[in-house]
């Protein structure tokens, strides 16, 4: 047997429906206006310290030789990644001068260390070895520029 739905209650249900849909529009803006990126505040010199030197010097030895094993190169691989994030996170802290070589910077180590992750993936030793060395320069002409040569790294 078939129910029919009283045209009213009909009119009703959709009433409320369009009462809520610019309360759900609202609701997807607040959400996206609350999820901006805020920096925590520590120093540059933290910061470093705390995103960039643990996989670093994982990675150091890890990429020393070809990997043995599966193991080894997922572990490479996630280093690498965390360390080209890492760069994507120095663009929401630029200086007050020079920012737009910070950027360069910050964009080549990134983009080498995507590099970095893709050979790992493939598990091309030589190819990750050359992306390596390649966002240790970047991230060294980084540190010759802001840091007046300080923290330069060995590959």
């Amino acid at each position: 047997m078939k129910r029919i739905v009283p045209a009213g209650l009909l009119l009703i249900v959709c009433g409320v429906c369009l009462n809520l849909l610019p309360q759900l529009g609202t609701a997807q803006t607040a959400q996206s206006e609350s999820g901006k990126i805020k920096p925590v505040d520590v120093s540059m010199h933290d910061f470093m310290e705390g995103m960039f030197q643990a996989p670093y010097r994982r990675l150091k030895p890890a990429i020393a030789a070809a990997p043995a094993d599966n193991a080894a190169w997922k572990m490479l691989r996630s280093d690498a990644l965390i360390l080209a994030e890492g760069c994507n996170l120095l663009l929401t802290r630029l200086p007050e001068k020079n920012s737009e070589d910070w950027i360069k910077h910050s964009e080549a180590s990134r983009d080498a260390g995507e590099t970095l992750v893709k050979a790992a993936k493939k598990k091309d030793f030589a190819a990750a070895r050359a992306a390596y060395e390649k966002m240790l320069t970047h991230c060294n002409a980084c540190h010759k520029q802001f840091e007046e040569g300080k923290h330069i790294l060995e590959p």
